[in-house]
C-alpha cells in the first residue's frame, strides 16, 4: 500500500490573507507531495512499505542507514499534521487546554512567547511545537526533519518555520509568518483534541 498525500482539510483560499492561496499550492501540492513521492521510492519492496508513517518513522530515527526515509516520512506525517494545526478564524482556546496551559506554563501569554521564540529561534529549517512530554506540556523546537513523536513525546500543535511555508507571503519576515499563524490560524481545538485523546 502506497503513501499518499492526503487533502487539504480546507480550500486552498480558506487560510487568507495570512496564508495565500498560492502558498498552499506551492506547499501541499509541490512540498508535501515531493515528500510523499520520494517516501513511496524510498520504501518501495521494503517491509516499511506497508507500515503506518508513525511506525516508519520510529523504525528509521537514528539509523544513518535510514535518515532518507526518516526525512521523508517525519515530513509528510509533520505536513499532514502541520495543516491540521491550521483553521480560519483561529487563534481562540478553548477552556480545556487554556487551563492545562496556565497550569503548566503559568500564563497563556508566558506560552506563546515560549512557541514565538522556539519558531523565531530555530536555525534554518524546521518546526516548533506544543507537545507532551511525560505528562507535562512542553514548547521546543526540531531542526529539519525531526519531530517529537521520534523522541516518544506526544505532539500537539506545530508551526512550519521552512522558508517555503512562509515566503510567498512573508518573504523573510517569519516573526510576521509565526504571529498570524498563532493570532488568526492556530487550531487550538485540535491541539485540545490531540490532548484530549
Amino acid at each position: 500500500m502506497a503513501f499518499e498525500l492526503p487533502p487539504l482539510p480546507y480550500a486552498y483560499d480558506a487560510l487568507a490573507p495570512y496564508i495565500s492561496s498560492e502558498t498552499l499550492h506551492l506547499h501541499h501540492d509541490k512540498h508535501h507531495q515531493t515528500y510523499v513521492t520520494n517516501l513511496n521510492n524510498l520504501t518501495k519492496d521494503t517491509p516499511l512499505a506497508n507500515a503506518s508513517l508513525e511506525e516508519v518513522i520510529k523504525a528509521s530515527a537514528g539509523d544513518a542507514s535510514k535518515v532518507g526515509i526518516f526525512n521523508n516520512a517525519a515530513q509528510v506525517w509533520n505536513h499532514t499534521f502541520f495543516w491540521q494545526c491550521l483553521k480560519k478564524d483561529g487563534g481562540k482556546m478553548p477552556a480545556a487546554l487554556e487551563q492545562r496551559i496556565v497550569a503548566d506554563f503559568g500564563s497563556v501569554e508566558k506560552f506563546k512567547e515560549e512557541l514565538t521564540q522556539a519558531a523565531l529561534t530555530q536555525f534554518g529549517s524546521g518546526w516548533a511545537w506544543l507537545y507532551l512530554d511525560g505528562g507535562k506540556l512542553k514548547v521546543g523546537k526540531t531542526g529539519n526533519a525531526d519531530t517529537p513523536l521520534a523522541h516518544g513525546q506526544k505532539p500537539l500543535f506545530t508551526i512550519d518555520v521552512w522558508e517555503h511555508a512562509y515566503y510567498v507571503d512573508f518573504q523573510n519576515r517569519r516573526a510576521d509568518f509565526v504571529k498570524a499563524v498563532i493570532d488568526n490560524l492556530a487550531n487550538w481545538d485540535f491541539a485540545a483534541e490531540q490532548l484530549a485523546a
